[in-house]
């Protein structure tokens, strides 16, 4: 009296069409992402890798923390950062952000 009747229906009859269009706003969203996320955050890892490959003893360099010194020494690893005369810190390769322009550091 209460509860009605339920029937059974019958098997959806979907079409390939359907799914690649309710597929469609992800996959474009994926390309969107890319393009604007990725894709940009994969360059400028690609300069970092470069910068740091390419420091020489004598650079002027920006280490994590905001810290300004002179290369020092070059290891595989480790870099030695003269912050000032007769202090020496040790720093992973990594840690530098920024080769500063020559004269910046005096």
């Amino acid at each position: 009296m209460f509860i009605s009747s339920a029937y059974a229906q019958t098997a959806a009859t979907g079409s390939t069409e359907s799914t690649l269009i309710s597929l469609l706003p992800l996959v474009l969203m994926f390309v969107v992402l890319y393009f604007i996320m990725i894709r940009p955050q994969m360059k400028k890892q690609k300069e970092h890798k470069a910068m740091i490959d390419a420091l020489a003893k004598g650079d002027e360099v920006v280490i994590g923390g905001g810290v300004v010194g002179r290369v020092a020494k070059l290891g595989e690893t480790f870099v030695h950062v003269e912050v000032s005369n007769g202090v020496e810190l040790q720093v992973q390769r990594a840690a530098v952000l920024q080769v500063l322009p020559k004269g910046t550091f005096k």
